[in-house]
């Protein structure tokens, strides 16, 4: 009868370790954990600091924010695409941030096309006025329904950051389109732009084009393959230009996209 009882005690102790290897672990929502581990364990005080720097910037006003996982997201309105672009920077750069959806719109004036395109032209026409940023960048600009999409090269960054600073900070622009291409550094490609702006300018039917900075003939290089843009008065000045800079050595090719004026 003793022995029995032991066994039937084995038999019950079995069972209940198979029960509770059967049994689901607890979840981090039953015991609690849920918000103290992970990226959502900062979220709390990620908003915090968040509502904080929407709460003391004046052009964030309109905005709003949530967080989630450590992943901020910011709706509402500004002014100004800029400040589109500075409220995300700000957010960012707050501890713990995993990334910020910066969905925000631009709500400001509303500018026709044509008007906005022909304001930032002229405005990026004067960026940055000197030899080597104007006869040796090219920058284009087209605008639809507000977004501005700016294309072209530069031989460096600081061209490029100056236009883009620009175009996000005029009124009436809704978005921007960043296509310009940061040409690769050459000493090759230096030489042969220098050279090839002493062969078109020292050419005196050439020559004038030299006198206005605004206006100049500009010589785009890249990997030894140049591309001529601007405006030219009729079109020997254009095929002399284009005539030009294939007589430099190292030229590999010439794409004259120089326009004749209409006047």
């Amino acid at each position: 009868m003793k022995k029995h009882f032991v066994a039937v005690t084995v038999v019950l102790l079995v069972l209940v370790n198979l029960t509770a290897m059967a049994a689901p672990a607890p979840t981090q929502a039953q015991t609690g954990l849920a918000s103290d581990s992970g990226a959502g364990r900062y979220d709390q005080q990620i908003q915090q600091a968040v509502s904080q720097k929407i709460r003391h910037d004046k052009h964030l006003q309109n905005v709003r924010s949530m967080v989630e996982d450590g992943m901020v997201t910011l709706t509402g309105t500004v002014d100004l695409y800029q400040e589109k672009l500075d409220s995300a920077k700000k957010i960012q750069k707050i501890p713990n941030v995993a990334g910020v959806r910066n969905n925000i719109v631009v709500a400001g004036v509303n500018v026709p096309d044509s008007q906005l395109e022909q304001r930032l032209a002229r405005k990026l026409a004067y960026d940055r006025v000197g030899y080597f940023d104007n006869t040796f960048n090219y920058l284009a600009l087209s605008v639809e329904n507000g977004v501005v999409t700016i294309e072209g090269d530069t031989m460096y960054d600081t061209p490029k950051a100056s236009a883009l600073a620009i175009v996000a900070s005029t009124p009436g622009v809704k978005d921007v389109v960043d296509q310009v291409k940061v040409l690769p550094a050459s000493m090759f490609d230096d030489s042969l732009r220098v050279r090839i702006a002493r062969a078109i300018y020292r050419d005196p039917v050439l020559g004038r084009y030299a006198i206005d900075p605004v206006h100049p003939i500009r010589i785009v290089v890249d990997n030894g393959h140049v591309t001529l843009y601007g405006v030219v008065q009729n079109s020997m000045d254009k095929n002399i230009a284009g005539v030009r800079a294939g007589e430099v050595p190292g030229s590999f090719s010439v794409d004259n996209q120089l326009v004749v004026s209409k006047s």
